[in-house]
């Protein structure tokens, strides 16, 4: 069994360099099927996801290299199938993206359902109406399913909610599309701009992303190009929290201030100071925590992402804190970890009411997700003792050394591999 051990640290002081995006990186990595030639991807953090699209790159004929420098080489020119393993699909949740991709391109897919982290199920409707609009078929079976159409035409489509995943996933479909898509209530992530920019770079011809309404011009064909990926606002935003959570100061590199800004507004209002420049930005933690409401949203509103590692800082802050989940209502997991911890946090629908200000202590505690696992390594930095953290794939599904970021802050933690000790067995059943 692996685990990572987690002491306290006292305040975490130093620079970090932030990763490319995880969730833009999965977007990119399909989104070079598109192309005619040769596409280089420079900042692909290289974690589980990443991995196990390289091996759906292997079984469908896309090559995939990894240079010297990181960056990596795909060349999608000897792609001979579109059909991609089930299981290797449904092992994470941005596989939904080949779908687009393949489809636009060779007009048939077949792939599993999206895994990942699973909070009650992330549907896939808003994709399939799109697909639908553009002149695709769909058949269901149990495992996986099947996209065709003898042609892609442009179309006028509706999201019905807001969605950054089936805004990408259209984006890809209708980048090679005969005429005209219109992208209506489409989502304004970041993460949408830069695929939007990739494909652009590519010789696609779009329009308006990063607004609620998208234009995509189809083509014919797209070239290569040698593409960054945005930086990770997410793992800044939990580097940031760890600074208020510690007490320390924390620099972060290779940042874009305008993409933390909900975050950062919700800081400073807990308490933190926060200076940012260009391309970097220190938050200080200064030792007094202010209970606060949050209420997660699409961007630009508070990340959902960020709700989790927000929860283990607002368990520092004296008072009553309420934190609203609106994305994904039943993203608690780490609720009860926490509590575990000693942590008084009440679940009521879909908010967390938080007493803040008691003392945590270490414990065996169970990460879920990915964010979930960054809640507990960032209470295990805070807490008295030793807390040890299992479900540590679900960790590495987001970082690629998340053990080497924390530790050159300062941080006390460790990866553990050993048998399942007595202590873990006799509380297992209270972890999952």
């Amino acid at each position: 069994m692996r685990y990572i051990q987690v002491e306290p640290s006292g305040p975490l002081q130093g620079t970090i360099r932030i990763p490319g995006s995880k969730n833009s990186s999965l977007a990119l990595l399909a989104a070079s099927c598109l192309a005619d030639t040769v596409v280089t991807l420079e900042g692909i953090p290289y974690i589980y996801d990443v991995k196990v699209i390289r091996q759906i790159g292997k079984d469908i004929g896309l090559k995939m290299t990894r240079t010297d420098t990181g960056d990596i080489v795909i060349d999608p020119r000897y792609i001979y199938s579109t059909t991609i393993d089930p299981g290797k699909a449904s092992s994470y949740r941005a596989s939904y993206y080949f779908a687009g991709a393949l489809l636009a391109k060779f007009g048939k897919v077949t792939i599993g359902f999206p895994g990942g982290d699973n909070f009650n199920s992330r549907p896939i409707d808003q994709h399939m109406k799109a697909f639908r609009a553009l002149g695709a078929d769909f058949r269901m079976y149990e495992d996986y399913y099947v996209v065709e159409a003898k042609e892609l035409r442009g179309a006028d489509i509706y999201f019905d909610t807001i969605t950054s995943g089936a805004t990408i996933n259209s984006l890809l479909a209708a980048a090679r599309a005969k005429g005209r898509t219109m992208l209506y209530n489409a989502a304004t992530d970041p993460e949408v701009v830069d695929t939007a920019n990739f494909l652009n770079q590519l010789g696609a011809q779009i329009y308006g992303a990063g607004t609620d309404r998208i234009r995509i011009e189809g083509v014919p064909y797209l070239g290569g190009t040698s593409y960054a990926v945005i930086p990770d606002r997410l793992v800044a935003g939990a580097f940031l929290m760890a600074a208020g959570l510690t007490g320390g100061t924390i620099t972060l590199k290779d940042v874009i201030r305008e993409h933390l800004e909900s975050c950062t507004a919700k800081l400073r209002e807990v308490g933190l100071e926060i200076e940012s420049d260009e391309s970097s930005m220190t938050a200080h933690g200064t030792g007094k925590l202010k209970a606060t409401r949050i209420r997660t949203a699409m961007y630009p509103g508070f990340a959902t992402d960020l709700q989790q590692p927000m929860t283990s800082l607002l368990t520092m802050a004296p008072g009553k804190s309420i934190i609203t989940e609106t994305v994904y209502p039943h993203r608690f997991n780490h609720v009860q970890q926490l509590n575990r911890m000693g942590a008084d946090i009440e679940l009521r629908k879909e908010s967390a009411y938080i007493r803040g200000g008691r003392p945590l202590q270490g414990a065996w505690v169970h990460a879920t997700d990915v964010r979930a696992g960054t809640s507990l390594i960032l209470a295990g930095l805070a807490a008295e003792g030793v807390t040890r953290i299992t479900g540590v794939e679900h960790i590495e599904r987001g970082y690629e050394d998340v053990m080497e970021g924390f530790r050159l802050l300062g941080a006390n933690l460790a990866l553990c591999e050993e048998e399942s000790p007595a202590e873990w067995k006799r509380t297992a059943d209270g972890l999952i």
